[in-house]
């Protein structure tokens, strides 16, 4: 802008001289005519020449201002870089700072405080972990005695440690604990000195070049919900208090070796071996069976507490699963393989015997409305699955032959939850655990009731308070629940919040014989089909400093 005014102000200044000379008067009489023509020559030539050494000056400033102007888009794209790196180390600092740097590697603190309390209309005699299975019927004293406790046993303690091998190669360990553990000298008569519990204790190595991650220690079992992929820390577990969960809800954490591969952390498929347990109902009449088990638990011994019992096995539980995170949503179907041990004499002659079970289960979690509402969805079916249901329902009972017979079952969870905002999160889930009956009949000097849900089975007194004619083995579990997590605080020194919870839950029996409170059952056939129900409220404060 600058060198166009320059030009015109130069072009201008030649003008109004241009126009003088030519209108300056004729010279005196004295000075001849050639002089004076020559003396304008002269002048007209020494007005191109300044002319020409303007048009150079002019030149040159403009090349100046061009350059001066590269100059300034240079420097701001250059500024711009700059901005972008400060950026990108600040959150990489930031990043950093929540991470303790220790011989190479990175150690990221969790968990949180918790102060809970819980409130049941019926006693279980449990802490924060409802046991669902041990809802008493009308028949017992404490179904009719509420139940009230403060505890902060479920605060959690974890550490994450990671290093790089190289860019492709990483390396990490995990610890995770509580105080949910139970040993003899824990109670709440004075001190209430509840001890450390191992929740997840693991190692991982994952390789990004061939796409394979493999887990070894304590976990989640592979066939419980994950919200992306299928890598650990990404278990999707119900929002509720109720350190049990819900019923319908499938999961375990039990000691495995876990082998995954992904495509572009797309598709995923994995298969773990997983520490096997299993867990029986044992007839009421199992003395009288024709065939008597010999061996299918034992007391605990070294390393366990001696007033439990483990199952005896031999072969781990079998678990492969594939994921789909194709963009919208993410999607599960795994499958279950299990085996069973016990041993029984067969004419005489003692032998092993193994038995096999397992399932097979799927699952979805969907964003209805991106950031504000999730909906999940996860079931599994299959025989001898018991264990792996929050119910806890059994595996299997025993046949009059002396055969393991796991017991079908069926579970489904489904739940939404309201992002209302950044501080407010509600939810509300159902979910149902339902077995079906594994009965026999066999003959030993006289009929005798084997199994599970055995329609022969005494159930008259199941709502008699006081009565002790009941078994009332369970049928289905169920359960509706909501609740909501307010985050009161978050900031620089981490995260405060309060939540609450409300859970209807009924157990209902496989129908026996008796008559409830007079009436004849359903089908008119003298047959009880008792319930049980709890209500539950629960509050909960947590900090979470890290």
């Amino acid at each position: 802008m600058r060198s166009k005014l320059l030009a015109v102000a130069v072009a201008a200044g030649l003008g109004v001289t241009s126009f003088h000379v030519m209108a300056d008067p004729a010279p005196a009489k004295s000075t001849s005519k050639t002089t004076s023509q020559s003396s304008q020559s002269a002048e007209i030539e020494a007005l191109k020449a300044q002319l020409q050494a303007l048009q150079a000056k002019v030149v040159e400033l403009e090349q100046r201002t061009d350059a001066q102007s590269d100059i300034n888009v240079s420097t701001g794209q250059a500024v711009e870089t700059v901005q972008k790196q400060v950026a990108a180390t600040d959150a990489q600092v930031k990043k950093s700072s929540d991470k303790l740097a220790y011989k190479g590697v990175n150690i990221t603190l969790g968990g949180f405080l918790a102060a809970e309390s819980i409130y049941r209309s019926a006693q279980e005699g449990a802490d924060i972990a409802s046991n669902y299975s041990a809802i008493p019927y009308k028949n017992v004293q404490t179904a009719h005695m509420n139940e009230f406790r403060l505890s902060a046993r479920q605060s959690r303690l974890s550490a994450l440690v990671q290093g790089d091998v190289d860019p492709n190669t990483h390396l990490a360990g995990y610890v995770e604990m509580d105080f949910l553990g139970g040993a003899q000298t824990a109670n709440q008569n004075e001190s209430n000195s509840f001890n450390p519990r191992m929740r997840n204790v693991y190692m991982t190595a994952d390789w990004d070049t061939s796409g394979l991650h493999l887990l070894a220690g304590q976990n989640w079992s592979l066939l419980t919900l994950n919200s992306k992929g299928i890598t650990p820390r990404t278990e999707l577990t119900p929002p509720q208090i109720d350190a049990q969960y819900i019923p319908g809800f499938t999961w375990a954490r039990q000691a495995q070796i876990r082998l995954v591969k992904d495509w572009d952390k797309k598709y995923w498929l994995g298969i773990s071996l997983e520490n096997p347990q299993t867990t029986f109902y044992s007839s009421p009449n199992q003395s009288k069976a024709p065939v008597q088990q010999t061996a299918y638990n034992i007391t605990a011994g070294s390393g366990y507490d001696s007033a439990n019992t483990l199952s005896l096995n031999h072969i781990p539980d079998i678990i492969v699963k594939f994921a789909a995170d194709p963009g919208y949503g993410h999607y599960e179907v795994f499958g279950l393989a299990r085996a069973f041990y016990n041993r029984y004499a067969v004419n005489g002659s003692y032998q092993n015997h193994d038995t096999w079970g397992g399932g097979w289960g799927a699952a979805m979690v969907l964003p209805l409305i991106d950031k504000t509402l999730d909906w999940q969805l996860s079931g599994m079916d299959g025989k001898g699955i018991g264990r792996y249901g929050s119910a806890q329902l059994s595996d299997v009972t025993f046949s009059p032959n002396g055969n393991i017979a796991p017991i079908k079952e069926n579970m489904i969870l489904t739940g939404l939850t309201w992002h209302a905002n950044s501080d407010v999160d509600v939810y509300l889930f159902g979910g149902r655990e339902q077995a079906s009956k594994k009965d026999f009949t066999a003959w030993n000097n006289g009929v005798v009731a084997l199994g599970y849900g055995n329609p022969a089975y005494n159930n008259s007194q199941c709502d008699i308070a006081g009565g002790t004619s009941c078994v009332g083995n369970a049928k289905q579990i169920w359960q509706g629940t909501a609740g909501f997590w307010w985050k009161f605080y978050q900031g620089k020194f981490g995260k405060m919040q309060f939540g609450a919870q409300y859970s209807y839950t009924q157990k209902e029996a496989f129908a026996g014989q008796g008559f409830i409170n007079g009436v004849s059952g359903p089908l008119g056939n003298g047959l009880a089909s008792p319930k049980a129900t709890e209500n539950m409220f629960f509050t909960s404060f947590r900090y979470y400093p890290f």
